[in-house]
């Protein structure tokens, strides 16, 4: 059995982002790996020890994001290999996934594919069915635990979140699925596990190396700037007389 995790950096959750006078995003801190991709990767691992399946996770971007596959490396992926191509600067969700779905073909016998619930960043999570669109597999969203998988007879079931409850799902692989952060405790990078990502070998592919051409993959939608929110200013009236404040309701037609 073969699993594929996707993951990435982003900004931590905690810095402080601004918008300079030219429309340019400024973060004040590092790159960190994507917290939704620590589910995904762990899972991968915890699936690779029940099934002793193969583990390659992959990422789409620059030298900034290998951080995230030695992450992977450190606590137990099989390999790690960059996506990147100077076309794919400013990439849309359409550009990731037809690069991210050429990449799983070109490994050739990945039965399933794991991401974390969303790219933190963006709050968006589009990439990930556009990919499973792209390999023409089943996408299963919001997966908080995999109940059972057989990959002798190509099958999968879990438990997905949804807004009325929990739904239990099967399917046939391979599939594409997102996690959720209740479906495991994340593992953290040994010593020795950091220690043997840092001279892991981590091949970065091109659009070439995957058979695609720069301009059919290249981004449709260019980002032409950032804009901070209108500040949002009001009145605040501090009313004690009870009497008073239900006349100043009155007189609002709140009541």
């Amino acid at each position: 059995m073969h699993v594929a995790v996707i993951t990435n950096c982003t900004p931590d959750t905690a810095a402080d982002v601004a918008v300079d006078a030219g429309g340019n995003l400024k973060v004040d801190d590092k790159l960190v790996v994507n917290p939704w991709d620590e589910y995904a990767i762990t899972e991968a691992i915890l699936l690779k020890e029940a099934h002793n399946a193969q583990v390659s996770i992959l990422t789409l971007g620059g030298p900034e994001h290998e951080e995230a596959l030695k992450h992977g490396l450190a606590i137990g992926c099989d390999q790690a290999i960059r996506i990147w191509d100077d076309a794919l600067q400013g990439w849309d969700s359409l550009a990731f996934a037809k690069a991210v779905a050429a990449a799983i073909g070109k490994l050739g016998d990945v039965d399933l594919v794991l991401f974390g619930k969303e790219l933190p960043d963006i709050a968006s999570d589009a990439h990930i069915f556009q990919t499973a669109r792209k390999l023409g597999w089943t996408p299963l969203g919001f997966v908080a635990k995999i109940e059972a998988l057989d990959p002798a007879a190509g099958t999968i079931r879990v438990k997905r979140q949804v807004e009325s409850g929990t739904e239990t799902v099967t399917s046939r692989l391979p599939a594409v699925i997102s996690v959720l952060k209740d479906i495991n405790e994340p593992k953290y990078p040994t010593f020795i596990g950091i220690r043997k990502a840092a001279k892991a070998s981590m091949p970065v592919w091109s659009l070439a190396d995957l058979g695609l051409d720069a301009a059919a993959v290249a981004p449709k939608a260019k980002r032409l700037a950032y804009q901070d929110l209108p500040k949002r200013e009001g009145a605040v009236e501090m009313i004690d007389d009870p009497a008073l404040l239900v006349d100043k309701l009155l007189e609002e037609k709140v009541i």
